[in-house]
């Protein structure tokens, strides 16, 4: 498990052992798994819980992420698992994943009309690479830039990017009868996340400093 304390909590149910919580609990227990592989596999990710949303569904778990460089912050993200025993017909099964991303962006980069395509091909190259299926995908890309008035002129413009995406995860080749794997699609979000932050692919040396991501 990671450092940080990564409890992940039912949004508002009462812990009755019955099929519905068994079910929620072993997604999480795979969640969990997942957590603990990225923590090894890139120290760079530290986790910290995260209160789950509680009317989104009658079951959720989240956690959050930050990517740091030294003691600096250059990205950060939230994961959340939301779980309907009955079904949701906008997710197309039983599950869904809300995922964030954020990190800065070179500033002469915030303008490139393709930065929001892009940042939305981090995502789906890391699920198509990392999870065994999933489908319903929706989301935003936000470039956001911030500039200081007043006693805060002086201050740098700095601009970063933002990605809001939902998911329904799939068993293997979209199977809907078979149990999706949630450790890849954790792993699917963290990369997307070490990316927009500028970190290499696991297994490739870095050619230049982290952050302030420039898109490829």
């Amino acid at each position: 498990m990671p450092n940080a304390q990564t409890t992940l909590r039912s949004a508002g149910q009462p812990l009755e052992a019955d099929a519905a919580q068994a079910a929620f609990r072993l997604a999480v227990a795979d969640m969990e798994a997942g957590l603990s592989r990225q923590s090894d596999a890139r120290p760079e990710l530290t986790f910290d819980d995260e209160p789950p949303p509680r009317r989104l569904a009658p079951y959720a778990a989240a956690i959050a992420a930050s990517v740091l460089e030294g003691d600096t912050e250059i990205g950060w993200g939230k994961f959340v698992l939301l779980y309907d025993p009955a079904g949701h017909a906008g997710w197309d099964g039983q599950f869904r994943i809300i995922a964030y991303v954020r990190a800065e962006l070179d500033p002469e980069i915030a303008a490139d009309p393709l930065i929001a395509e892009v940042g939305w091909s981090w995502l789906l190259e890391a699920l198509d690479a990392q999870a065994t299926g999933y489908r319903q995908t929706s989301g935003t890309v936000t470039r956001v830039v911030t500039e200081g008035f007043g006693s805060k002129q002086d201050e740098p413009v700095s601009t970063s990017f933002e990605l809001r995406a939902s998911w329904s995860p799939a068993g293997d080749g979209g199977n809907e009868d078979a149990e999706p794997a949630l450790d890849g699609h954790v792993a699917a979000w963290c990369d997307a996340l070490c990316t927009a932050a500028g970190l290499p692919p696991l297994g490739v040396s870095a050619l230049r400093p982290a952050g302030r991501r420039r898109p490829s």
